[in-house]
């Protein structure tokens, strides 16, 4: 009699666990590029940490093509969430691509603009005629180099722009085969760690960029509002852990993406240069939250510089809904 009560108890737990379970809802996250880039840390940490159990998630992890790729996949349902920039919509919505973003992860830019200091550059202006790498022509970290270009009136064809790729800008900036890049923080510090001395611009400086950004399609956002909330706020959640204290999170990330176990310096570091000018407050306005006007100006220059085919009303490529005010 004992076993059997023993027995049913046990089959009792189980049940509940299955019933917790099935009570979490799926959610499919696209990133952009491969997942174990330290610009993807909160979402890892956000995973290893629960924030997305607590908030009734399932999270499944996949990676894109590159940010047409995910906002394409989003937008046509093969997945309900991705990564882009905080512009990404304005570039995409006008071929008919109905996503908008959802949350900004940080209140300041993560493009920055990043020269050799042995190539006798002092400025921007100097950047004419110079071979610049970014990672491809369909990134959001071209179109910021185009618009910091801009403020000293270069364009697209009096510099060498070329497309290489993560691993290109990084081995070509550490051998010397191009004079400057645009990209993001773990690029700059991988080069800097290879002994490159380095000049370093947030594109903010020059031009609104924006902060990756977590987008989600208008058909997904009104079929799923809970799920996208819990997404962001735990997605957050892990983003205010790291600006609390970036030592930790480094330790914490790398436990959880095994690979960089043996780089927890560098990818504190890391970790210090988003914090520093990426994950920054803009004013008071709340982390997560996007800016109409910077949106507003960005659409601006990607219209008189022919970047987009069509301007893109701001309201439909953002939304705050999800963001405490």
């Amino acid at each position: 009699m004992k076993k059997t009560f023993l027995g049913l108890a046990v089959a009792a737990g189980l049940a509940v666990s299955a019933m917790a379970a099935s009570a979490q809802t799926a959610v499919t996250y696209l990133f952009p590029a491969p997942d174990f880039l330290p610009a993807f840390a909160p979402f890892h940490l956000a995973l290893g940490k629960g924030y997305y159990a607590d908030a009734g998630l399932d999270v499944t992890f996949r990676t894109g093509q590159g940010g047409a790729d995910v906002a394409t996949q989003v937008a046509v349902g093969n997945a309900d969430l991705g990564g882009g920039m905080g512009d990404t919509a304005l570039i995409v919505r006008a071929n008919g691509l109905a996503i908008r973003g959802v949350a900004l992860l940080g209140g300041q830019g993560i493009t920055h603009v990043a020269w050799r200091n042995d190539r006798n550059i002092n400025g921007i202006a100097d950047l004419r005629g110079r071979s610049i790498g970014v990672i491809g022509f369909q990134d959001t970290t071209f179109y910021n180099l185009l618009a910091v270009l801009a403020t000293e009136g270069i364009g697209r064809s009096d510099a060498d722009i070329q497309g290489l790729g993560p691993g290109g800008i990084i081995q070509n900036m550490i051998g010397g085969g191009i004079d400057a890049m645009s990209g993001v923080p773990e690029w700059i510090v991988a080069i800097q760690d290879a002994g490159v001395d380095l000049t370093v611009m947030p594109a903010r400086d020059y031009f609104p960029s924006q902060a990756q950004a977590i987008i989600a399609s208008d058909a997904y956002i009104a079929s799923h509002p809970e799920a996208v909330q819990g997404f962001v706020g735990a997605t957050l959640h892990a983003v205010r852990d790291i600006m609390a204290d970036p030592h930790q999170a480094a330790l914490d990330y790398v436990a959880l993406v095994p690979r960089h176990a043996e780089n927890v310096d560098q990818i504190e570091r890391i970790m210090r240069m988003y914090v520093d000018s990426v994950y920054a407050p803009d004013g008071d306005r709340p982390l997560g939250a996007f800016d109409p006007a910077q949106l507003q100006a960005a659409d601006d220059f990607y219209v008189a510089n022919d970047l987009v085919t069509a301007a893109v009303p701001v309201e439909d490529a953002y939304t705050n809904q999800f963001i405490a005010q």
